[in-house]
């Protein structure tokens, strides 16, 4: 006779697959999310990096430049409409990267860290035009003095007074902001100014300031300015080789004026 199962000798179900069975089609009932289409710029961006790979520069918009650059910065944003909104804010490529970041942040778009990128940007490219003067002689560099100039201070807000202190090859010393004014007005003292030249041993300076106003004429306050500064030197054997007045369309050497 076949033993009776028992309570003791029936198998007995694991409770474990109550969970399991009941886990399993709540699961199977949630239906999975579908699959973004990827957005619709990241197309143009692969076309826009392939033509600036084969044409350089050179082949792009100041814009299309532009979106380059915040590619990285807003790697989730449709940049090509920012960087056309930036472009007609400020007027140029040049100009943008040298508003001041809270400026640049009134954008939709640009935030504090965007701003603060396209700052870094600005100041690789100056460090680099004043690496092209540091090693030369300066008065045989004069374009490259000048572009430096431009890129540092032709979008300041505020007048600024730059000095560059040139040793008796005319080989760049220092390059120092001596005063920082207001819109229209920079305080500047030509006995400190010598002090700072004696003080680094200089033989020579180019007195280089900006018009927030975007037009280089110099002023008549200018020109005296200069006079008096050259006149200065003259008894501690201390050369000013020019004063250049930056502006957002160009620039004027009061040397080239003939104005001291």
């Amino acid at each position: 006779m076949a033993p009776q199962k028992t309570p003791e000798t029936e198998p007995q179900a694991d409770e474990r697959s109550f969970f399991i069975d009941d886990a399993v089609p709540a699961a199977a009932t949630k239906a999975r999310p579908a699959a973004s289409p990827p957005a619709h710029y990241h197309g143009h961006r692969d076309r826009l990096r392939d033509r600036f790979r084969d044409q350089g520069a050179s082949g792009l918009a100041d814009y299309e430049l532009l979106e380059l650059l915040l590619f990285r910065m807003l790697p989730r944003r449709d940049t090509k409409p920012i960087a056309k909104a930036l472009i007609a804010r400020f007027g140029s490529l040049s100009e943008v990267l040298g508003a001041p970041p809270h400026l640049l942040s009134e954008i939709d778009g640009i935030g504090e860290a965007a701003a603060l990128d396209l700052k870094v940007v600005a100041a690789i490219g100056q460090r680099m035009l004043k690496g092209e003067i540091a090693a030369r002689q300066v008065l045989a560099s004069w374009k490259q003095v000048i572009d430096y100039c431009h890129a540092a201070m032709a979008f300041e807000t505020r007048e600024q007074f730059r000095i560059l202190f040139l040793d008796k090859k005319n080989m760049l010393i220092a390059d120092e902001v001596q005063q920082i004014g207001t819109v229209d007005h920079t305080p500047v003292y030509p006995r400190e100014v010598m002090r700072r030249a004696l003080e680094l041993s200089a033989s020579a300076l180019i007195l280089v300031h900006n018009h927030p106003s975007g037009d280089p004429t110099p002023s008549r306050a200018d020109i005296d300015m200069t006079r008096t500064i050259v006149e200065t030197g003259k008894p501690l054997g201390i050369v000013v080789h020019d004063h250049i007045i930056i502006g957002r369309q160009g620039h004027a050497s009061l040397r080239g004026l003939q104005l001291m």
